[in-house]
């Protein structure tokens, strides 16, 4: 339990943790500083609150994050730029800056040259009304989110081969009931360390535990067997678990035959590969491979999940899919105790993409390019169909508008692209060269410090909302007390453009609950659908799982007992592309390691929270790189000193830390920090062509040590 001194007293908050995709629930208990005399300040005391998702449990830094709420670094007040500088203003001041540029582009005949980027941690209310004030408010098709570099490869892959993506096609309760887990590129233990549990029952009552992953994580250090392959081979990997499937006849044919189409294909494709050279590419024992594949396919119930270390390459949605091959052959799906999951990073990465932030999605992940679903939100939006825009562009291609010129005005809420981006000087060049740059965020965060007009928004403590965890449980988080300062909730700020705009009468919902009703309406009979779910539901019930039709249904848990979402019920195979060819950057004598990146336990996506929590920071004060001893003593590096690491792309800065669980090719950093020490300055532009995804986990790179010098 952690404790912080606060400005407020006497009274328990009930909350619910703003980082990870479990969304634990939370009770803060205040306490006396010191001695209890009166007039001192308060402190609270943090522990999990019951909940069905973790069981009551929280992790450090759900414990921690109420520290980031009261910080003095919170911003009271909106900013604008004045010479050069940015002053505090007032909001009349600040949100007339704001409207009037957006009317001259508007006028002009541009609306698309008004950008809106979005995030994964902003409440169900805050993403569809950030999508529909974009669209509708503005008239602009750019409008995307950082949940892009979430879970985008899974949610393309889960769409082409279930006709449906949410995060978990099973129940978080299922779990202990699988005789075999694959966790391939996830790091339970240290991302998401309340779902550990889970995996642990599992492993008591005789699960057989996978890992994939070139590191040796926490998560691995629990496994039964490590398949600790080169960064990028993810695809090639699971096509040669297929073809050892196969080669054991340990394929499900009445599964095949009866719910898929497309096997045939997949099979010649993998048939055709040569399992020993397959298993070198990966840089894995075939005979580890056969005795994953066995374990996998022979066991009575099974369950495989990934997350950013499969879906963060240039080939994730290849990767996905490949790997969802390798689970309708075996017909692990559908039954207590089996299925697919892609592990959702953010708090609201699966509910962020559902309602209508995301490029090509309206509300309830309907599509914008379909007649039917556009006539749906235009009927609940009150415009005629033809007046929503089109399709925009992913996050990065975003960026690469901005540097182009042809967007020239972009809002940013909830977000920090400078620090989260890919190829992150090209955005910070990029960001630079607009016209306005406004940021709706908590904090002075490294892309606030450019903007022209900065905009005080509530925390989790005092936003009132819906997120939707990573098994697609609804859940209701309860403001705990009222913004602090000119703080506005996300969605108040959106109301106030629009009457700016003369947009008001789109836009007259008063409270985020007014908002969810109208979501509800936009969801209904989507793949999303909420249409039975209230807050009064949610109240009542603690949570309730989409989709959800009618408020006299249960909502669905377990998904696809009966059939997959696809035209006749049938899931669909996946023929075979270029697996595990494209991902990796080319490592040669100028940049001889592959880097990779992702997450540590204390911090959460760039840090702009968690740095902000002392409790936290104090765990991991800077960046690292980490080197497997003979690596860095091969390059002369010492734990602890400075290193530099610079790619085709870029160079940062960080400590050399040495861990043997690393694969001598490969070198790992964290995420979590801006300035030099920010990884993303070296990772690479390309996407995945598919779902848009960047290739954060495989860039080439030398190191060497900084001496004598510092970050």
């Amino acid at each position: 339990m952690s404790m912080t001194t606060i400005p407020l007293a006497g009274r328990e908050l009930d909350s619910q943790c703003p980082y990870c995709s479990v969304q634990c629930k939370l009770r803060l208990t205040p306490e006396p500083a010191s001695g209890g005399e009166p007039g001192e300040p308060f402190r609270y005391r943090a522990q999990g609150a019951p909940n069905a998702a973790s069981q009551g449990r929280a992790c450090v830094k759900g414990l921690n994050a109420h520290q980031h709420a009261f910080s003095s670094e919170r911003l009271l007040q909106p900013l604008i730029r004045r010479e050069g500088r940015l002053e505090p203003c007032g909001w009349d001041e600040a949100l007339d800056a704001v409207a009037e540029l957006w009317r001259s582009r508007i006028a002009a005949g541009d609306p698309d040259s008004i950008g809106f980027y979005g995030g994964g941690s902003l409440t169900n209310e805050s993403a569809y009304w950030l999508g529909k004030f974009a669209r509708i408010g503005v008239g602009t098709r750019h409008i995307d989110y950082n949940g892009r570099f979430c879970m985008s490869a899974a949610a393309s892959a889960g769409v082409r081969a279930f006709g449906l993506d949410r995060g978990l096609t099973f129940r978080l309760s299922d779990i202990p009931e699988a005789k075999c887990i694959l966790l391939a590129g996830t790091n339970v233990a240290e991302c998401q360390p309340t779902l550990m549990p889970y995996f642990n029952e599992a492993k008591e009552n005789g699960a057989y535990l996978i890992v994939v992953d070139p590191r040796r994580t926490k998560t691995a250090e629990a496994a039964d067997l490590h398949l600790q392959l080169r960064p990028g081979t993810d695809a090639l990997l699971a096509v040669l678990l297929l073809r050892l499937v196969l080669d054991e006849g340990l394929e499900d044919r009445a599964f095949i035959e009866a719910r898929t189409e497309g096997f045939d294909e997949a099979r010649r494709q993998a048939e055709a590969l040569d399992p020993a050279e397959a298993a070198a590419r990966c840089g894995v024992p075939l005979e580890d491979a056969r005795s994953a594949a066995r374990a996998y396919a022979s066991a009575e119930t099974a369950i495989l999940c990934t997350a950013r270390g499969v879906e963060q390459q240039t080939d994730g949605h290849e990767a996905v899919r490949q790997l969802l091959n390798l689970v309708l052959a075996t017909g692990q799906i559908g039954r207590p105790g089996c299925g697919y999951g892609a592990i959702t990073g953010q708090g609201n990465g699966q509910g962020g993409r559902e309602h209508g932030q995301k490029a090509d999605q309206l509300p309830g992940y309907r599509s914008i390019e379909d007649p039917a679903d556009r006539a749906h939100a235009a009927a609940v939006w009150g415009v005629p169909p033809d007046s929503i825009p089109g399709k925009g562009v992913s996050a990065f291609d975003m960026m690469r508008l901005v540097h182009e010129g042809r967007i020239r005005a972009l809002l940013v809420m909830g977000s920090n692209p400078v620090v989260s981006n890919p190829h992150a000087g090209f955005v910070e060049e990029a960001l630079g060269r607009l016209d306005q740059l406004v940021v709706a965020d908590l904090f002075l965060t490294e892309t606030a410090r450019m903007a022209h007009v900065v905009l005080p928004v509530a925390s989790y403590l005092e936003n009132e909302g819906t997120l939707t965890n990573l098994e697609g449980r609804v859940l209701l988080r309860e403001a705990s007390m009222p913004p602090p300062g000119e703080a506005w909730a996300d969605w108040a700020v959106l109301n106030a453009l629009a009457e700016r705009l003369d947009r008001q009468e789109r836009f007259r919902c008063g409270s985020a609950e007014a908002i969810f009703e109208e979501l509800r309406r936009a969801s209904r009979g989507g793949a999303a659908d909420y249409a039975g779910i209230s807050y009064e539901r949610l109240r009542k019930e603690g949570g309730v799982y989409w989709p959800c039709p009618s408020e006299e249904e249960d909502g669905q848990g377990l998904l696809f007992a009966d059939g997959f979402a696809r035209p006749g019920g049938r899931a669909q195979f996946a023929a075979r592309t270029e697996a595990g060819t494209g991902a990796v950057d080319e490592t040669d004598g100028g940049y001889p390691l592959l880097l990779t990146n992702g997450r540590v336990l204390a911090h959460y996506l760039t840090g702009a929270q968690t740095r902000r929590s002392p409790a936290l920071a104090s765990r991991e004060l800077e960046s690292f790189l980490e080197l497997h001893p003979r690596t860095a003593a091969a390059l002369g590096i010492e734990e602890g000193e400075w290193v530099s690491v610079v790619s085709r792309q870029g160079e940062f800065a960080a400590r050399g830390r040495l861990n043997a669980g690393i694969r001598e090719d490969t070198v790992f950093a964290p995420m979590h920090w801006g300035g030099r020490q920010n990884v993303n300055r070296a990772t690479r532009p390309e996407l995945d062509p598919v779902c848009r995804m960047p290739g954060f986990k495989t860039t080439a790179v030398r190191v060497r040590p900084l001496r004598g010098g510092g970050a």
